[in-house]
């Protein structure tokens, strides 16, 4: 796997140290805000994504379910 939870935070706190630029007004900071919502919508999708394997492997975990099946699209 190229990236993980771990690099998505990085980039989480690296757009909120480029949105605490004092510095940055006008044409760049609407760039920048632009920007943070775009990082912060695709980021919700990778949380999700992962909440839901994190889910499907919990039950798969479940003793009680030993013969459930897990669609191949959720095995992580």
């Amino acid at each position: 796997m190229r990236n993980t939870l771990g690099d998505l935070n990085n980039h989480l706190f690296a757009q909120l140290e480029r949105l605490s630029d004092e510095e940055l007004a006008g044409e760049k900071l609407a760039d920048e805000i632009s920007r943070a919502k775009a990082v912060t919508s695709v980021a919700s999708q990778v949380i999700a994504n992962g909440s839901l394997v994190l889910d499907a492997i919990k039950l798969s975990d479940d003793k009680m379910n030993a013969n459930t099946a897990i669609p191949k699209m959720l095995e992580g």
